[in-house]
């Protein structure tokens, strides 16, 4: 997992050039004007989900992970906690292969994620998204899957 903010952005690009796209992406958009929802960005090599939430409590939050695809998750308003730990360790659910998505049991830390912050978590990253400091509040986020 790697956190940093968006003005660091391009220290990244080396990560490969789908990843390229999708930090250039999040660099260039006016993202307090994307509309929730998909926008694709390199077809279903690159896409961004748009997302407006009430933020939640802990015990309302899972675990999730992910087999193809990199999630890079970007704060555009509010502020979050989000849960991160390796799979290794965790008890895996059964696979959603449709939405490249599974979820996990067991324990992890949490970091704070503020607006203008970006995580990139990789499929062995089990994350834990939208979950609230002290109280739950309103969040607007852009998640962008980047294909391995």
């Amino acid at each position: 997992m790697i956190i940093d903010v968006l003005e660091h952005a391009r220290e990244y690009y080396a990560l490969g050039p789908r990843m390229e796209t999708a930090l250039r992406y999040l660099e260039t958009q006016d993202c307090d004007t994307l509309t929730p929802g998909r926008h694709d960005i390199d077809g279903n090599h690159v896409y961004a989900l748009v997302h407006r939430y009430q933020s939640k409590l802990r015990e309302e939050g899972f675990w999730e992970a992910h087999h193809h695809y990199i999630d890079v998750q970007y704060v555009i308003s509010g502020t979050e906690h989000l849960g991160y730990r390796p799979v290794s360790g965790m008890q895996a659910g059964p696979y959603d292969q449709e939405k490249d998505f599974y979820k996990l049991e067991g324990a992890g830390e949490f970091i704070t994620l503020r607006a203008g912050y970006f995580a990139i978590l990789k499929p062995r990253d089990a994350h834990m998204p939208g979950i609230a400091l002290h109280a739950p509040e309103p969040v607007h986020k852009m998640v962008i899957k980047v294909r391995v």
